[in-house]
């Protein structure tokens, strides 16, 4: 299991020293996360009715799977996907 959280959580602690919202950064980010998920249409689809913004739009990758990349309400970038590496089948 992984946790993520807000970066904005953890006023006045060490760890909020560190770590900054994408919007004080000017948009950027350091990081980039991959999220395997069995629909990518779907989760796309639900996203962007959320208020995702698509970065790059789903599609077929040369390295196996589907997926998309788009920037949640934060401003932080994700990546969704059906390629799992772990999987032999994908």
């Amino acid at each position: 299991m992984i946790m993520l959280g807000s970066s904005s959580s953890h006023g006045g602690s060490a760890f909020s020293e560190r770590v900054r919202p994408a919007g004080e950064l000017a948009g950027r980010t350091n990081q980039s996360i991959y999220v395997v998920v069995e629909d990518p249409d779907a989760h796309c689809a639900r996203a962007t009715a959320a208020g995702a913004e698509v970065l790059m739009d789903i599609e077929d990758q040369d390295y196996g799977g589907r997926g998309y990349t788009c920037l949640d309400l934060e401003g932080n970038v994700w990546s969704f996907g059906s390629y799992d590496p772990w999987n032999s089948d994908a």
